[in-house]
């Protein structure tokens, strides 16, 4: 495979200085309260980090205690850019921020050949932030990993559960999921939206989470299928909305933190 390099998202999305960047991200981190054991899965935010970056380290502090442990991480999100039906792969072998090089698993994706569903579609990484915006945070409290991206298109729930079946692993294998919840409403309506949507990721019920609930629907839906069958439970980290961190409160984007033991 030839020796590709991806280089993720920066500029409205977080600083392209590693220094800066490193210091954004800590800083974050150092105002999150971890308890808890290491999650095996999480569900986090994608929006600008002065947005989403503090929900967002609500539930990634918890992953520092997995540094040297965790080996992999397994990351999907929804595609915002490009329409496809399926789930999508990148030929990369490299994605790069200002923090390094993560290489790609690219072993993994052999464990998904059997899924009709799976396909590789560059188009659909190139310019998608709901992945990238995690690698930051990701770099900073795991260290060294391999990554396993997946943008997920037009995809059934069950299509999703039965990938991360695929990709599940032990503790070596970490699941982030990647969704923000509700868009554009006004304060008190996003709140009443996110409280419902947050309550059906607990529940792990996922017929209950609208597209109009949580953008990354449908990897939601998938992880919450294959959590629900192992007998996992999840639990809100934190909640809020871009009225509370740095915008205005008149047309807000909902976040939510998760973690799934």
């Amino acid at each position: 495979m030839q020796q590709t390099r991806q280089p993720a998202v920066a500029g409205m999305f977080y600083p392209a200085d590693k220094h800066l960047l490193q210091s954004v991200i800590q800083g974050y981190l150092d105002h999150a309260i971890p308890t808890g054991g290491l999650p095996k899965a999480i569900i986090a935010p994608h929006a600008g980090y002065v947005y989403s970056g503090p929900i967002a380290a609500s539930v990634y502090a918890r992953l520092g205690q997995g540094r040297g442990l965790v080996k992999r991480v397994v990351l999907l999100g929804p595609s915002h850019r490009v329409g496809f039906r399926g789930c999508a792969l990148s030929s990369a072998v490299w994605f790069a921020t200002p923090l390094g090089e993560i290489p790609i698993d690219t072993e993994a994706f052999k464990r998904l050949e059997g899924l009709p569903f799976v396909l590789q579609l560059d188009q659909a990484h190139a310019q998608e932030h709901s992945l990238e915006v995690h690698l930051p945070f990701l770099q900073q409290v795991l260290g060294s990993f391999s990554l396993v991206p997946i943008v997920v298109g037009d995809a059934a729930p069950e299509e999703v559960a039965a990938l991360l079946d695929a990709l599940w692993g032990g503790d070596e294998t970490l699941i982030v999921i990647s969704s923000d919840l509700s868009h554009y409403h006004g304060y008190a309506t996003a709140q009443r939206m996110d409280r419902a949507t947050s309550e059906a990721i607990v529940a792990m019920c996922p017929d209950n989470i609208s597209f109009e609930g949580a953008c990354g629907r449908l990897p939601v839906s998938g992880l919450l299928l294959a959590a629900k069958k192992r007998g996992m439970k999840a639990e809100t980290i934190d909640l809020r909305n871009s009225g509370d961190t740095a915008g205005s409160k008149d047309r807000v984007v909902g976040y939510g933190a998760y973690a799934f033991e």
